[in-house]
This record gives C-alpha cells, structure tokens and sequence, in this order.
C-alpha cells in the first residue's frame, strides 16, 4: 500500500502541475486577445469614423505646402469642406497671408457623398506615428511638395496623416494623393486655376 501512495503521489503532482500550466496559457491568450480586440478598433477606427459622420462642426481638409524658400516666395494652400461650406485659401508666407479666397455654400447630403467618396479613397489609412518627432513637418522635402489631410471637429484634428514628394519623407498617409487630390479639387469649381504653383512631382495631379 505504501508503495502505490508513493507511485500515486508524484503522478498526481505532475498532472497538477500540467493543469496550472494550460490555465496559465489560457489566460495569458485570453488577456492578449482581449486587449488587441479593445486596442486595435478605436485606435484605427477613430479618423475614419469621424470622416463619415455629417455633424455641425466636423470637416475635412487638405493643405498642400510648397518647397521652403523666401519668406517672400513661400506659398501653401489649403481646401476645408464641411457640411454648410466649401473653401480654398492660398497663403503667402511663412505666417499664411491670404492672398485669395473662394467660398461656397455646402449642403449634407452632398458632404456625405464627398466624404464617403473619401473613405473609399483610403483618406484616413495610416497610422499616426506615436513619436511626436516622426509627426514634425518643419524642414521636411525642403525642395518638395507636402500634402496634410485631417478630419476635424470644430476645428481641431482629430486625425492627420500626410506625406510628400521626397523620396526619403513617407510619411505617415497609405493612399493615392492624385486621388485624394482630385476629390478635393472637384469641390471648387475652377479650384486648379487657383493654385499657387505647379509640381512636377509623382504624387501630385494637375
């Protein structure tokens, strides 16, 4: 009898311990999962779920920056469409004088086309760079072109990827800027005619 206890007894400590160990596995994946899951949609999903929505004070907005010269030549552009009005302002300068300006009226439904026209033209795919260093455009394609998209509400950020026509400055958008561009132009009408200067650069669509 002494015997098959002392068999019994290191059997039985072995099979204890196997079970702690897949418990162990079991909620560590369980816990990992789960934080993935509750992670990964509000941290992607946030811009692009701004984008859609039609609200009293959301807006998208493209700006568009020339190559880094004198204070006197510098020249930007932006275009902000929002659900009562459309915009395009040209700016001279380092502190955006605004050299011309056109307004229009907006209205919903065709904001809600525009935007969605927007989503699907993958306008908030990218990941915004955790490094507040990785999202700082100063000096950056200093003889390119650089183009911001946002989604805002009420007239802050909510989201911004961007990108440029420097080869060694990605950026952070994961789209076509021709298309995002061209989506953006067509909501001023004669909108290319008032652009500030005209780039030779791959992403860029006249």
């Amino acid at each position: 009898m002494q015997r098959s206890g002392s068999r019994f007894f290191p059997l039985f400590i072995v099979f204890i311990i196997i079970v702690l160990v897949v418990v162990a596995v079991v909620s560590i994946g369980r816990a990992l999962f789960s934080g993935t899951q509750n992670a990964t949609p509000a941290e992607v999903d946030k811009g692009q779920s701004e984008l859609l929505k039609t609200d009293d004070g959301n807006s998208v907005r493209m700006t568009v920056r020339g190559p880094i010269v004198a204070e006197e030549d510098f020249k930007s552009y932006t275009i902000t469409v929002s659900p009562d009005d459309r915009t395009m302002a040209i700016y001279k300068g380092y502190l955006e004088d605004v050299t011309k300006e056109k307004s229009l009226s907006n209205n919903t439904r065709a904001y809600e086309q525009f935007v969605y026209a927007l989503d699907k033209a993958n306008m908030m795919k990218g990941v915004v760079p955790e490094d507040d260093a990785k999202n700082d455009l100063r000096g950056i394609c200093a003889s390119g072109y650089i183009y911001e998209y946002s989604v805002l509400v009420n007239d802050d950020p909510v989201k911004r990827l961007w990108t440029s026509t420097c080869d060694g400055s990605k950026g952070s958008l994961q789209a076509s800027t021709d298309q995002l561009n061209n989506l953006f132009f067509a909501q001023i009408p004669n909108a290319r005619e008032l652009v500030p200067f005209k780039s030779s650069g791959p992403r860029f669509s006249l």
